[in-house]
């Protein structure tokens, strides 16, 4: 089995930190999940139905109320937040300048938020005003907006973000499979 394992991170070196990467992502955004529940069905919960007002920046993107638009925008911040560290350290162990990968890190995510944060907003509005408001539905639709960002997400914080300063892929294998003890 560790001969396998060794064997298939040593031929597929670009989708063992795909894979890396998507189990980082899961568990921030198990983190991210667990926190836009809390924050929509406990800290905002009445202001699920208060409206949005004097925003028309905002009532034409379609957003309504304030319980999903804090949401979406405090959850998402703090899983990026999360990940960030773990995609650093974990998954690509980068080494390329800290201050410069930040930097980068906060243009893309601060599009991605307000992205996520329309678009689940956007879709929090429609699911409130058909009716379907719910648990199941908003945790559903949570998932589809978080998910959706790894189109782009996955290859700025690979080649850009998180890249590294010299060519070591293969020793920051080795060292890996000696950390999880296939080596």
């Amino acid at each position: 089995m560790k001969a396998k394992a060794k064997q298939f991170i040593e031929k597929h070196g670009e989708i063992w930190k795909f894979i890396k990467f998507s189990f980082t992502g899961a568990s921030t955004s198990v983190l991210e999940l667990g926190i836009f529940m809390i924050l929509q069905y406990v800290v905002f919960k009445s202001l699920n139905e208060a409206p949005v007002t004097n925003s028309p920046i905002l009532a034409f993107l379609g957003i309504e109320y304030n319980g999903y638009l804090y949401s979406y925008a405090i959850s998402a911040t703090i899983g990026y937040a999360a990940a960030y560290i773990m995609n650093r350290k974990l998954t690509f162990k980068a080494d390329a300048n800290p201050v410069l990968s930040t930097i980068i890190y906060v243009i893309m995510v601060a599009g991605t938020i307000a992205f996520n944060t329309w678009f689940g907003a956007f879709l929090g509005t429609v699911i409130k005003n058909n009716g379907w408001d719910n648990a199941i539905v908003e945790m559903i639709t949570k998932v589809i907006v978080m998910t959706v960002p790894t189109i782009w997400t996955y290859p700025l914080n690979r080649f850009v973000i998180h890249r590294k300063k010299k060519p070591q892929d293969e020793i920051n294998n080795q060292a890996f499979q000696n950390e999880i003890g296939i080596a």
